[in-house]
């Protein structure tokens, strides 16, 4: 079940620049390489990119790893090449997902709109690696470009909307919708099939108890759609997937294509 300890993703070793797969049981990657896997980076031209690299540094992102705390400075953010980051609001009823980054964003947004706190906590929920910038870096570098600081307004924007329409689902849809939604979200973000995913956590990002994912996953698993043992999950028929899940995966990839489109 899911609720057992977590299981690593594994992918074959490389090592060229832009791996098309890149191993999460390997720390350290070498200097750019997988830089153009993650969306924002990749919409800048090549000339941009690289006076970004030397403020750039690769590092992994490792399971539960703290990003930001809830009212504390943002002194890095984080453009992660694989894995999943997790922002949630925490309150005496328990945590909820507000919110999530993969390879087609970056944290900390709020120095992007010229703010230094968030009240939300975000944390490494699939572990995979990223590309970390300081915060003032990150700041003289949009002053540098305004094509960088248009992109990275615009992916404010899409990460707004996701939000949105997060809770829009949560309040609208059934759980099984849902549950597929949020699987395919993680499934592109991810190197693989293999989904690094306990029952809890799961739980939490939906907003529901264990025994209500017990349910909703069994029923996925059942239709053949996935398996879920031992603290993963793995995608058996992505199209099936995407059949069962609601609207709401379609309204937040194509908004988010759109907004990070620079040149639209």
């Amino acid at each position: 079940m899911l609720e057992c300890a977590d299981a690593l993703v594994t992918t074959p070793m490389t090592h060229t620049r832009n791996d098309a797969v890149l191993p999460s049981d390997r720390l350290a990657l070498a200097p750019g390489e997988g830089i153009s896997r993650n969306e924002l980076l990749r919409a800048l031209p090549g000339a941009e990119l690289q006076r970004l690299l030397p403020r750039l540094e690769s590092v992994p992102l490792i399971d539960g790893m703290p990003i930001y705390e809830p009212n504390e400075p943002i002194t890095q953010v984080y453009f992660p090449i694989s894995g999943i980051v997790s922002m949630v609001s925490e309150m005496r009823e328990g945590t909820v997902e507000v919110g999530t980054i993969g390879r087609e964003g970056m944290t900390g947004l709020p120095l992007v709109l010229g703010a230094r706190t968030m009240p939300t906590r975000a944390f490494v929920q699939v572990p995979g690696h990223a590309y970390r910038m300081s915060d003032d870096d990150l700041l003289d570098a949009m002053r540098e470009s305004p094509r960088l600081e248009r992109l990275l307004s615009r992916y404010a924007l899409a990460l707004f909307d996701q939000a949105a329409q997060h809770a829009a689902c949560n309040r609208l849809h059934a759980l099984e919708e849902r549950c597929a939604r949020w699987l395919l979200l993680t499934h592109d973000r991810v190197d693989g099939d293999v989904l690094a995913l306990k029952q809890q956590v799961l739980a939490e990002m939906l907003g529901v108890h264990r025994p209500a994912v017990t349910i909703a996953a069994g029923a996925l698993q059942k239709a053949g759609v996935i398996r879920y043992t031992r603290g993963k999950v793995t995608v058996l028929d992505r199209k099936a997937l995407e059949e069962t899940s609601c609207e709401c995966y379609g309204i937040m990839r194509r908004r988010a294509k759109e907004l990070i489109d620079v040149d639209g």
